[in-house]
């Protein structure tokens, strides 16, 4: 049978662009559909945005700072529209800068929603192609929550684009997304609530980093609200929210920023007319090579409800590209993926977490330093720092790597390198530090707690 496209990709975000190109450039016929964001949610209203969020938030925490240090108070307001629009900006350059580099990889660009309509054959608008291989990228969106006044709640797909900013503001949620949020409209100035409902936030994170992260983030003002929930929301005539707790308390706030989870973007994808099958939880089920129940259609990304991470996806769609265009097997290895946090101060780990390492080596040896780093000796801010090496005894090698405070991520990069080689915890022993330096804190931990 011959087919207008080789490769038909449904989103043209992280994983979608990454195997759009990596096939057009093996000499594949392709296209890319895209209804929503050029550039998927991390370029839009993801990680990009939120990471210039988080450092526009900590500019007034570096005011209070700089005092310590000579400097004398400088009188500052903090203007929204000047941040939101300046970010739109920024978006949008990249937004162009995606279109290009598809153009530039011979993809073509289809501006539209794409929907499947059987095998190997897609709709856009009144519209049909057939393709060898379908692959969907579409990605995730925000889960909206079911109580009573919901539709008054955004999600972190609204909030890069408020018209103005709440003054108060309730967080509901324990993810990522959450304790991001929480720290980033603490740090702008707003009144900030996070009520979770279970006892500690970022469940799946070493537990001991999980409970420092929440000292840090009350010690800068963050309410934390555990075994909390929302009940229902009421509008008031003013704007403001009434927000009723399962405990009975009442908040009066100006918005609630719902961050309870992510979820497939699928609706309205056409699922129905082909024999992709979803799990229980609505992700998409692919095997090992990422391929669906329907032989022409493959998955990969946030929309398979993996590890969500765009480097996670952009690995994907390459190693799917390059499994369907020059017969290379894909070998993806999900161990040791390192991740960060943006709350404030900042996560970073790498491996398992102690409680991981015991249920698999049995016994462990845990390395921590908990300090005040230098800058803070003279800034008077209370933050702290934590490091933690966890170490198979057996074997001496590092299986799990954790940080909190600033710049955890940019150093973590590097510690994921040697996680990853197998480095030994002789090996950071061996290593000189870099000194006076945070991270050398990594490679001077000698005693077992």
């Amino acid at each position: 049978m011959t087919f207008d496209y080789d490769f038909f990709v449904i989103g043209a975000g992280s994983g979608g662009v990454r195997a759009s190109r990596i096939a057009a450039g093996l000499g594949a016929k392709v296209a890319v559909a895209e209804d929503t964001f050029m550039g998927g949610t991390c370029v839009n209203v993801g990680c990009v945005p939120k990471k210039l969020f988080v450092y526009a938030s900590e500019f007034a925490e570096h005011f209070e700072a700089a005092k310590g240090f000579g400097w004398q108070q400088v009188d500052s307001s903090f203007d929204w529209p000047t941040l939101r629009d300046n970010k739109t900006k920024e978006i949008e350059r990249l937004n162009g800068i995606y279109e290009r580099m598809l153009g530039g990889a011979n993809v073509e660009v289809i501006h539209g929603r794409a929907t499947l309509l059987g095998n190997n054959k897609v709709g856009i608008g009144d519209k049909v192609v057939t393709a060898k291989h379908i692959l969907i990228a579409t990605g995730g969106t925000p889960k909206w929550p079911t109580f009573e006044g919901a539709e008054h709640c955004i999600t972190s797909d609204q909030i890069f684009y408020l018209d103005t900013l709440p003054k108060r503001v309730l967080v509901q949620g324990g993810g990522y997304i959450a304790v991001e949020f929480a720290g980033i409209l603490n740090g702008l100035g707003c009144a900030t609530e996070l009520a979770y409902r279970g006892p500690l936030f970022l469940r799946g994170f070493d537990s001991e980093v999980r409970e420092f992260v929440a000292t840090q983030m009350a010690e800068k003002g963050v309410q934390l609200s555990f075994n909390t929930d929302i009940e229902s929301i009421a509008k008031n005539d003013d704007g403001s929210l009434t927000v009723k707790l399962n405990n009975g308390e009442l908040r009066e706030v100006d918005a609630v920023l719902s961050a309870i989870g992510r979820e497939p973007r699928i609706n309205g994808l056409g699922l129905e007319n082909t024999q992709v099958k979803t799990a229980k939880n609505g992700f998409i089920e692919v095997d090992n090579n990422f391929l669906t129940a329907d032989p022409s259609i493959y998955a990969v990304g946030d929309v398979v409800g993996r590890m969500p991470l765009t480097p996670v996806a952009l690995a994907e769609g390459m190693a799917l590209a390059r499994y369907l265009f020059d017969n290379k097997p894909i070998e993806l290895n999900y161990s040791n993926i390192p991740t960060a946090v943006f709350c404030q101060p900042n996560i970073a780990t790498v491996g398992l977490t102690q409680q991981q390492a015991e249920e698999q080596f049995g016994e462990v040896l845990v390395f921590k330093s908990d300090f005040k780093a230098l800058k803070h000796t003279l800034s008077g801010l209370a933050e702290r720092t934590l490091m933690k090496l966890v170490v198979d005894k057996n074997t001496d090698k590092v299986v799990g790597c954790h940080m909190v405070g600033p710049d955890a991520a940019e150093i973590m990069q590097g510690i994921a390198i040697a996680i990853v080689a197998g480095a030994t915890k002789q090996d950071f022993d061996n290593t000189i530090g870099i000194h006076p330096s945070a991270a050398e804190e990594f490679v001077t931990m000698r005693s077992p707690v």
